[in-house]
């Protein structure tokens, strides 16, 4: 099993190709589809959906999101990096490497 390098601030992520999703209203829907799995995302999750839509570092969606939300971005980073790491987790989303 290969273990996935950890994310951090400088880390770079995006929506992986496994996947299909829907917007409903504020929320998004989306299955996973090696696993056949759906998941939701809330209004803020959706939010960060929108923008891993391509591939974007984890410090500009800390940015986004003290920008956004009423968060300060110690808390906004620990809390995206903690969600990130669900995504990623299944299989969602995906580490990029940029180098």
């Amino acid at each position: 099993m290969v273990v996935p390098k950890p994310l951090g601030p400088d880390s770079v992520v995006r929506v992986s190709s496994s996947q299909v999703y829907s917007r409903l209203g504020d929320e998004v829907a989306i299955l996973e589809l090696d696993q056949g799995v759906y998941y939701g995302l809330n209004d803020t999750g959706s939010f960060l959906w929108n923008l891993m839509q391509k591939p974007v570092r984890v410090n500009e969606m800390r940015a986004a999101l003290v920008e956004e939300f009423d968060v300060d971005a110690d808390t906004a980073e620990k809390d995206l990096l903690r969600v990130l790491a669900d995504l990623r987790d299944a299989g969602l989303i995906e580490h990029v490497d940029l180098s």
